[in-house]
């Protein structure tokens, strides 16, 4: 397939935070995908109206009406985590994905969505949104099927159990999980020459000892857990006041590598922490 109009809604996973950082910018799965579909034509253009922090509610109020008035031939649109992570109740998120896909699948582009890796597997404390998360997963599959959308399972992809594709914060993919996803987005779309393999698990590392951690998991929450619940209970978001990073339709410029992003072990205080 070739696609000349390619448009991204969603949060910080389509953003691209954890990949890059506020002032070099973010890159991400979704711009990771948009350069290895220009190299197959260097006319695309490619829009990013994904915000971190948004709901599917908010995407659907804000952000799919110019995602649609753009025209697109492609549309990336993994909804529902922010969903998860906040408690929604899981009938409002269905109505608002079925409105929002529904419309996109008026628009006759191709529809690109997935499931979500488990996060129970790489954070312990994640296992109370467990269920919550592999019903969402489930709809993601059942919408797929209904409306003809291109599904990528990631959910089923062990590399991304794995703590390595995902950055500190354990929320956001690392820029190799970033990497992997758009290479299970390539390989579902059918783009020449991806790589079927792009889900197979890491060598494995050896295991922690339990004082490591310990210490790793009371660094983790002391971070980055603490600090998202009391954002939470304030009802703060990291994107408020934030505006899409890529809102109109531009070329992009292809980069020439796009292998696996090397990986390096983390250093003393990283193991520990």
């Amino acid at each position: 397939m070739s696609y000349s109009r390619f448009v991204a809604i969603g949060d910080s996973q389509t953003e691209g935070m954890c990949d890059g950082d506020d002032d070099a910018g973010y890159r991400g799965w979704a711009d990771r995908l948009a350069e290895m579909l220009a190299e197959h034509n260097p006319r695309l253009r490619y829009a990013n109206l994904a915000v971190r922090g948004r709901t599917t509610r908010q995407i659907r109020d804000v952000q799919l009406a110019p995602a649609v008035a753009l025209q697109p031939d492609l549309v990336a649109a993994p909804l529902g985590m922010n969903d998860v992570l906040a408690s929604t109740a899981i009938s409002q998120v269905h109505r608002d994905l079925d409105f929002i896909y529904s419309e996109l699948r008026k628009s006759d582009a191709t529809v690109l969505i997935s499931t979500f890796p488990n996060l129970a597997r790489t954070v312990p404390i994640a296992k109370r949104i467990e269920a919550r998360l592999l019903a969402v997963n489930e709809m993601m599959r059942e919408f797929a099927m209904t409306y003809g959308f291109v599904l990528v399972d990631l959910h089923a992809a062990s590399v991304l159990t794995d703590p390595r594709s995902w950055s500190p914060d354990r929320l956001h993919a690392s820029p190799f999980g970033h990497q992997r996803f758009a290479a299970g987005a390539a390989h579902a779309l059918g783009l020449p020459g991806s790589d079927p393999q792009w889900g197979e698990a890491l060598p494995p590392r050896p295991p922690l000892t339990i004082a490591q951690t310990i210490a790793r998991e009371t660094q983790w929450a002391r971070t980055f857990f603490i600090p998202w619940m009391i954002r939470r209970i304030r009802g703060v978001s990291l994107g408020d006041g934030r505006e899409p990073k890529r809102p109109e339709l531009t070329p992009v410029v292809p980069e020439t590598h796009h292998g696996p992003v090397p990986l390096q072990e983390p250093g003393r205080d990283e193991r520990r922490g």
